[in-house]
């Protein structure tokens, strides 16, 4: 007897994965009882933001409702730019309670998973411009942050283009939904990838391991990525951690969802770093293979330090201007996912001014010229992270070297970055780590020793 393994059954498996495997509650769309032209389970939102904001009277928990409910732009990314600013960073509500008074609210508990309700939804209609029902969508504290589309895979034509395509006819005719949006997953079983609703669909990527250790070899497994992330304590550092938005006042921005590697490669390296800062502050180094997104990991591992090493300074090391310059533009574009704005030394006695100017925080750009301009010390704080792009290239030379015709000792660059900085913590990012005993992480998930 013949079988053909149709678009339902998948989507029934991939309910399964997730109930049996991950823990969600699940609800049949058409179950549920609301109006078809509100994409947010209110009442669940309702009853998370109360026990979230225990400080927080009814007055603000209505009128942080009010917020998240209203859409202040005619711009859909505009909108998602601005509600993933809640969900990372809380909302701030003013309200009236004998005067008038302010305070934040929470929508997730990012510490404690199961503080949040997570929900996996199936056929959730949703009437906008027009009619459309995505074939799952998750809840997270009745919140609609992935939208999951499905092919079969037995038909040549419901491919994932076929899901992209329907992802990108959804932000047309139901564009409320994506509003609140995190990412949107596309699958025909044979190929699972994620992207955000700016990607193009070649940005959508797959997610090739579980936990990091080691790529996935059978690119057809579709659990590999629901599994890897959306486990409760993965998804929401994800959301909280991995999407950023780049741009600037003069461009649209683009919403950014990690790759798997800068995932797992970056948690690596913040771990490490927890480490090097309370004793030898030798991070190690960070090898990526070529257009694998080196900028933008380091963007997501210098946000990431923020609050376990509650708020270190960060110098940025480059050795070219023409680096330094493409680097700095990209965290600049990156602003609001940092949480600061970064700066650029102009001089050796500008760079000390600015790191003798605080006693934490700061992203502060340099090039490796200003080290050699003198050698008195730049600051002797322990809570400075010194980032060094392309450290292959000039970031050695610790040890003493003698020249065979004088004798006289020379060092290497990294001796006078060290003698500088001497109570700073060092990481190196690479594409060419032959030289170095001790990296941290590879774009391909293989480990150096």
């Amino acid at each position: 007897m013949h079988y053909t393994f149709i678009e339902n059954d998948y989507e029934n498996a991939i309910i399964q994965l997730f109930v049996d495997n991950l823990g969600y509650d699940h609800i049949f769309g058409p179950d549920i009882e609301r109006d078809y032209r509100k994409v947010l389970l209110e009442d669940v939102l309702h009853k998370k933001l109360e026990q979230l904001n225990p400080h927080a009277p009814k007055a603000a928990v209505d009128e942080g409702l009010r917020k998240i409910l209203l859409a202040e732009s005619p711009n859909l990314i505009e909108n998602n730019k601005t509600f993933h600013d809640y969900l990372t960073a809380g909302v701030a509500v003013d309200y009236y309670e004998n005067g008038p008074k302010s305070t934040h609210l929470w929508l997730m508990d990012f510490e404690k998973a199961e503080r949040n309700d997570f929900l996996v939804c199936n056929q959730f209609t949703v009437i906008d411009h027009t009619e459309k029902r995505p074939d799952i969508v998750i809840f997270i504290n009745g919140l609609p942050l992935v939208v999951i589309e499905l092919k079969s895979c037995s038909c040549e034509q419901a491919d994932t283009s076929a899901a992209y395509k329907q992802i990108r006819n959804y932000l047309q005719a139901i564009p409320s939904l994506f509003h609140y949006n995190a990412f949107c997953v596309i699958s025909d079983m044979a190929e699972t990838k994620a992207g955000t609703i700016t990607a193009g669909e070649d940005r959508f990527m797959r997610w090739k391991s579980v936990d990091g250790s080691k790529e996935d070899e059978h690119a057809f497994r579709f659990e590999t990525l629901f599994t890897g992330m959306f486990g409760k304590e993965r998804l929401l550092h994800i959301i909280q951690n991995f999407i950023l938005f780049l741009g600037d006042k003069e461009e649209e921005p683009v919403k950014i969802l990690s790759a798997y590697h800068q995932y797992f490669a970056v948690n690596k390296a913040v771990n490490r770093t927890l480490e090097a800062v309370q004793s030898h502050g030798k991070i190690g180094v960070f090898w990526h293979t070529q257009g694998s997104g080196k900028s933008l990991s380091m963007v997501f591992y210098a946000a990431m330090l923020g609050r376990p090493l509650n708020n270190p300074t960060i110098v940025m090391l480059t050795d070219r201007n023409d680096l330094d310059g493409q680097l700095y533009g990209t965290f600049s574009k990156a602003t609001p996912h940092l949480r600061q704005k970064p700066v650029q030394a102009q001089s050796r006695a500008d760079l000390k001014k600015l790191l003798s100017g605080r006693k934490a925080g700061g992203i502060i750009f340099t090039t490796m010229q200003k080290f050699e301009e003198d050698t008195d010390v730049l600051s002797k704080r322990r809570n400075i992270i010194m980032i060094a792009d392309e450290a292959h290239r000039s970031h050695y030379g610790l040890q003493a070297r003698a020249d065979r015709h004088t004798g006289r000792l020379t060092y290497g660059m990294a001796r006078y970055i060290r003698d500088a900085l001497p109570n700073a913590s060092f990481i190196g990012f690479t594409g060419t780590p032959d030289r170095f005993r001790r990296p941290i992480y590879t774009g391909d998930l293989r480990e150096l020793h």
